[in-house]
C-alpha cells in the first residue's frame, strides 16, 4: 500500500501538469478574449470556488488580515498581469521557462531582506539562471519584449513569496489565500472596463474551458492539493516537484502543435531548470516554501 507522502508527491506532479497545461489553454484564449477580462472571470471563479468550499472563511478577515492580502493581492495581481502580457506576446514554453526565473530571484531578495549572505549555489543557480535566460530570449542582438514583461513578472512573484514569508506566519493560509485571489479579480475588472469600457466574456466553449480550467484546477484545487502535500512532505521537496510545471508547459505546447521548439530554447530551457533544482535542493539555509497560487 502506498504511503501518504507518495501519494502527495504523485498529487504534486499532476498540479505541475496542471499549471503547465494551463500556460497552454491562457495562450489561445487571450487570443480570443482580452486578456484583463480573461484574469477577472477566472480570478472571480477561483475566489467563488474557494469561499464554497470552505463559507467559514470569511470570518477569518480581520483587519490585518484584509490590509496584507491586499499587499499581497496587488503583488500577485501585477505578476498575473506582467505574464499574461508576456505570454500573449511569446509563447507558452519559453514563458513557462522565464517564469521559472522567480525560483531564483526569491532567496535573492530573501536574502536582502534577511542580511543573509548568499551561498554557493545561489551564485552558481544565477549564473545559470542568467545563461538560460539569454539562450531563451535574446535573438541577435535583441531582447524580445514579451519575454522583458516576463521577467518582470517573475521579479513580481519573487516580491510575493517573499511577502508571504514576512506576512503570512500566525494566519489563517486559507483566509489569506481568498483574499489575495479576490484582490487580483478586483484589480482585473478594473483593468478590463478601464481597457475597453467593457466586459467581454469567453466566446466559444474553448474559451469557457480555459477560463474553468484555470479557476478551479489551476487555481483553488492546486492550492488545496499544495497545502494538504506540504502537511506531509517537506517544504523543499514540494518546491522542487513542482519545478517541473515549465517542463510540463514546454512538453504540452509541443504535443498539441502550438509549437515548435528551437535549439537554443530547449538548451536554455534545460539550465533554467537545473538552475531552479540547484536554488532549492534541501538546504539548512533556504527560506520556507510559502504555498503558491498558480501559473
Amino acid at each position: 500500500m502506498m504511503k501518504k507522502t507518495s501519494w502527495a508527491a504523485i498529487a504534486l506532479v499532476a498540479v505541475a501538469v496542471t499549471w503547465g497545461g494551463a500556460f497552454v489553454l491562457m495562450k489561445d484564449a487571450i487570443e480570443a478574449q482580452p486578456f484583463y477580462d480573461f484574469l477577472a472571470i477566472r480570478f472571480t471563479i477561483a475566489t467563488a470556488v474557494m469561499v464554497l468550499v470552505r463559507p467559514t472563511v470569511l470570518k477569518a478577515f480581520d483587519g490585518p488580515m484584509i490590509k496584507h492580502g491586499i499587499y499581497l493581492g496587488i503583488l500577485l495581481s501585477l505578476g498575473y498581469i506582467t505574464q499574461t502580457i508576456g505570454l500573449e506576446l511569446s509563447t507558452a514554453a519559453i514563458t513557462g521557462f522565464i517564469t521559472g526565473l522567480y525560483v531564483v530571484l526569491t532567496p535573492i531578495f530573501g536574502w536582502v531582506i534577511y542580511r543573509k549572505k548568499a551561498g554557493k549555489r545561489l551564485i552558481v543557480g544565477v549564473v545559470l539562471a542568467t545563461i538560460a535566460l539569454a539562450l531563451i530570449s535574446i535573438n541577435g542582438v535583441n531582447f524580445e519584449i514579451g519575454q522583458l514583461w516576463v521577467v518582470l513578472c517573475a521579479f513580481l512573484f519573487a516580491a510575493h513569496i517573499v511577502g508571504l514569508s514576512i506576512w503570512s506566519p500566525g494566519k489563517d493560509v486559507y483566509a489569506l489565500t481568498v483574499m489575495q485571489l479576490a484582490v487580483v479579480g478586483a484589480v482585473s475588472w478594473i483593468g478590463a472596463f478601464a481597457n475597453d469600457g467593457s466586459y467581454q466574456s469567453p466566446p466559444d466553449f474553448a474559451g469557457w474551458f480555459a477560463v474553468l480550467f484555470c479557476a478551479v484546477f489551476a487555481t483553488a484545487l492546486a492550492f488545496l492539493v499544495q497545502t494538504w502535500a506540504q502537511s506531509l512532505m517537506d517544504a523543499s521537496r514540494v518546491a522542487i516537484l513542482l519545478t517541473s510545471e515549465v517542463v510540463w508547459a514546454a512538453l504540452i505546447a509541443v504535443l498539441v502543435g502550438q509549437e515548435v521548439l528551437g535549439f537554443k530554447t530547449i538548451i536554455g530551457g534545460a539550465i533554467m531548470v537545473a538552475a531552479m533544482l540547484i536554488v532549492e535542493w534541501p538546504s539548512k539555509q533556504a527560506l520556507p516554501v510559502q504555498p503558491r497560487l498558480l501559473d
